[in-house]
């Protein structure tokens, strides 16, 4: 079985409450879900898959504890790692819902690393997102505590059952 890890930035709770329910979901040891403000980035070479999220904050960028940590993982070497990324956003910043998970996906790409976790953006009403790809999925998975909190149970057991699946 494959160790996964799981990194966040979380400013006012959400994030962090949405990491900790995704590694629920995943079976992830509470001891395996670290904020990115109080963790190394070499901490990620501890394990095979890396599930990263943050929010998205004023114009559409990321949850400031990221760019350090983001900086480091650009330094390593990640070729033998699986990367999925969720984040949150407010779909009324309709032209940058969950940017932040787009900004992670590009600043990764040139690591090395495979990544995991596209998934719909159903339910979800705005206009341009970073995370949007032009098949009209998301990089990973975009939330709306917000707005839509109706909709988080059920697209985090839909993303995780999917991750599962592609895990294993």
């Amino acid at each position: 079985m494959k160790k996964i890890g799981i990194f966040y930035g979380s400013t006012t709770g959400v994030t962090e409450k949405i990491a900790k329910r995704i590694g629920e979901a995943l079976g992830v040891p509470p001891e395996n879900v670290f904020n990115v403000k109080e963790t190394s980035p070499s901490k990620v070479g501890d394990f095979d898959v890396l599930i990263l999220g943050s929010s998205t904050w004023g114009s559409g960028e990321l949850q400031e504890d990221w760019y350090d940590f983001l900086d480091g993982l650009q330094a390593l070497s990640l070729k033998d790692k699986e990367i999925a990324i969720f984040g949150c956003g407010d779909e009324n910043m309709s032209d940058s819902f969950c940017n932040a998970v787009g900004i992670i996906y590009r600043r990764l790409l040139q690591t090395g690393a495979k990544f995991i976790g596209d998934f719909s953006t159903s339910g979800y009403s705005f206009e341009e997102s970073k995370a949007k790809e032009s098949s009209g999925m998301a990089v990973g998975l975009l939330i709306d505590e917000t707005n839509h909190p109706e909709l988080t149970r059920r697209k985090i057991s839909e993303w995780c059952d999917e991750l599962n699946n592609r895990i294993k």
